[in-house]
């Protein structure tokens, strides 16, 4: 890539004023060759080759980030779904695996790693069981093992046997880690519609269509977004769509260039550039702000969705002509702990439970670190998942779900997660029952639209 010297000079005001920063630089490893009918021995290959392929990734992106000069926030793994190489393991060697993989990641110094999944969207082999029953305590003994579940697509329709179970694992996980306010719950994602190169945290994994190794590199610039559209007070909407999309532009080559330069020095592939505009509690870095400066008196208000689809249409644009190599899921996170503007929007009444997941419909990913009241039944979780889901299926687009209930939590009290993940005002669900249609179980039929042969 040829970098202009004013491009530099605009990303070094970017750094320095406007929170950019490369979110996550994640290396995704190809673990099938790992399989074996002895537990032991898949242990220790899974364990030898996530420490030898990832032995540099954070000395090498700390030493490109001083280089450069652009932070590089977290460094990752994502894995192969670790339900395809279990086999006939029990659950308790499947919780051992998750510790192994733990102490890997501890020693190599990365942030999280990704893959405790099971791809259940169809049906549930004897290792996708094995491991969903192994989920709340695999989550609650480890740190940075982080877990997603798909369980549903377009193309299959929704499972919802796996949907009803994951309810209860939820609120399983939650009961685990009371004491850190339900803190597992935070590192489990349930998917439709998952993406196979996905570098952003609690949802990464590498897919069967992955290559051995690969880089992916996940930028974000909510900040950057935010100034631009400060200095142009009076455009029009159509305006605010060709500033955001210059914008992301300039995000993404400064992205792809980091990126690429990391995956040279540890030898591996670069993958692709997620777009995503991921928000932090820092000042100014929200998105929510974003849609506040384009006209919103607060987020959650009558035209959050079409401001929100107006920035995210606008985000993909930017990102497609600064590289040929996006992907990811590529758009704007709502993570309510981790957004001053959506946290600030419950507080004040703008922002409601239902009002993100409308939002959803237009945006990624989905109902994203939401904390709930700790009374919330193993059934109403499962019918948000089913409602995001369907969302996902219908619109044939990646939904998903992460929430936390916070046990002995109620409605307005605020729950602190720490680091990334912020905090969080608590939030009330609806008080009727979903738990008649839940308790049917089966699978809900593929939409027409699978039908694109």
């Amino acid at each position: 890539m040829k970098i202009a010297m004013d491009e530099i000079l605009q990303t070094i005001r970017m750094v320095q004023m406007e929170n950019l920063d490369i979110r996550t630089v994640t290396m995704g490893i190809n673990l099938h060759d790992c399989a074996n009918s002895d537990f032991s021995k898949m242990q220790q290959r899974v364990y030898q080759k996530v420490t030898s392929y990832a032995r540099n990734l954070k000395a090498v992106a700390e030493e490109t980030e001083k280089e450069y000069g652009v932070p590089i926030v977290n460094k990752r793994i994502s894995i192969t779904p670790i339900a395809e190489i279990l086999g006939n393991a029990s659950v308790a060697e499947a919780v051992e695996l998750a510790k192994t993989l733990d102490q890997a990641a501890a020693e190599l110094g990365v942030d999280f790693i990704g893959g405790f999944s099971a791809l259940v969207h169809k049906g549930l082999s004897k290792s996708d069981e094995t491991l969903l029953k192994a989920l709340p305590e695999a989550l609650s003994v480890t740190e940075r093992v982080c877990a997603s579940v798909s369980v549903a697509t377009t193309r299959t329709g929704i499972n919802m046997d796996a949907v009803c179970e994951l309810g209860f694992i939820i609120k399983e996980a939650a009961e685990r880690t009371k004491e850190q306010n339900g803190i597992a719950c935070a590192k489990l994602v349930v998917f439709c519609n998952p993406v196979e190169d996905n570098p952003f945290m609690a949802g990464a994994f590498h897919g069967a269509g992955e290559g051995e190794v690969v880089l992916n590199v996940g930028v974000s610039g909510p900040g950057v977004v935010l100034n631009a559209l400060k200095r142009h007070p009076e455009a029009d909407l159509g305006e605010v769509s060709d500033i955001i999309k210059k914008t992301v532009f300039k995000i993404t080559r400064a992205g792809e260039l980091i990126g690429r330069v990391v995956a040279k020095r540890l030898g591996v592939p670069f993958g692709i550039m997620d777009l995503s505009l991921a928000p932090t509690n820092a000042l100014n870095d929200s998105v929510a702000e974003i849609l506040e400066e384009i006209g919103l008196e607060r987020v959650g208000t009558h035209g959050t969705i079409a401001a929100l689809a107006l920035m995210n249409d606008a985000v993909k644009k930017g990102g497609a002509m600064a590289s040929s190599y996006v992907g990811g899921l590529s758009g704007a996170f709502i993570p309510v702990s981790e957004d001053n503007g959506m946290i600030r929007g419950i507080e004040e009444g703008a922002l409601s439970l239902s009002k993100l997941e409308a939002m959803t419909c237009v945006c990624s990913v989905g109902l994203d670190m939401i904390a709930l009241t700790g009374d919330v039944t193993p059934s109403t979780l499962s019918g948000i998942i089913a409602d995001e889901a369907a969302i996902g299926m219908i619109n044939k687009k990646t939904t998903a779900v992460r929430v936390i209930p916070v046990p002995g939590k109620t409605e307005g009290d605020i729950v602190e997660f720490g680091g990334l993940l912020g905090r969080a005002p608590v939030i009330g669900v609806n008080p009727f029952s979903s738990q008649k249609m839940i308790s049917r179980g089966g699978r809900i039929p593929a939409p027409l639209q699978a039908l694109i042969n």
